[in-house]
């Protein structure tokens, strides 16, 4: 039976102690594991990405004060490598943002070495590596349920069915405050006969009885401005 080729990982800390840490741990894991990069830096590490296309990429969070959760997307663009953040925080926002941007798993720093060598592992065989909390962070996001909607304005439904000389006739009796029909006609270049019969329909597609109740009712629902738009 042959063997698996080991897995090729790139390590990603800007803590230089940190690194060579990483690197012995992964030494002794030879020939499950082999490095195949370490850097500290997060732009040699998407070129790198690129183009050695490691397996698995251990990417600490806090690349000296840059947020390295943003740069994931770039660093599995290549289809091969996964990433596998190796963090010194508990912000379940910001490790939950890795998750959504294409981490398949998360480590704390505090972990013990045969456990990051088990989630190298768990990882590449492309198990979805996260603790209990974070998990819970992110199901609750994805069944949160969806904002109830606000329950329809009645008034809006009733002014909505106005036609637009409708609401020009409306907007000129609040302006004229108390004008005659036979002014209002001529200002709406209709007949006084038109004019009664557009503010029938008005009075029955807003419930009111009269002009004074029509002339509360435009103030109130501010229907004094007549709508911009041709006829």
């Amino acid at each position: 039976m042959s063997m698996q080729p080991p897995i090729r990982v790139m390590l990603v800390d800007d803590h230089k102690t940190m690194l060579w840490g990483l690197e012995k741990l992964l030494e002794e894991a030879h020939p499950l594991m082999e490095v195949v990069a370490s850097v500290s830096d997060i732009d040699t590490a998407v070129v790198l990405s690129g183009s050695l296309r490691p397996d698995i990429v251990v990417l600490d969070v806090d690349l000296d004060g840059v947020c390295s959760v943003d740069f994931v997307p770039a660093l599995v663009a290549n289809g091969v490598t996964r990433a596998l953040m190796f963090s010194g925080t508990r912000d379940q926002e910001m490790l939950g943002r890795a998750v959504r941007n294409g981490a398949r798993g998360v480590i704390g720093k505090e972990a013990a070495a045969q456990q990051l060598i088990d989630t190298i592992a768990r990882v590449h065989r492309g198990e979805l590596c996260l603790d209990q909390a974070l998990l819970g962070s992110l199901l609750g996001a994805l069944i949160k349920p969806a904002p109830v909607p606000a329950a329809p304005d009645p008034e809006a439904a009733r002014i909505a069915l106005l036609t637009l000389k409708e609401r020009k006739i409306v907007a000129m009796m609040v302006d004229g405050n108390g004008a005659l029909n036979k002014t209002i006609a001529q200002r709406a270049f209709i007949s006084e006969q038109t004019l009664r019969n557009h503010l029938t329909s008005i009075y029955s597609k807003l419930d009111v009885a009269n002009r004074l109740e029509l002339y509360v009712y435009a103030v109130k629902n501010g229907l004094a401005t007549p709508m911009n738009a041709d006829e």
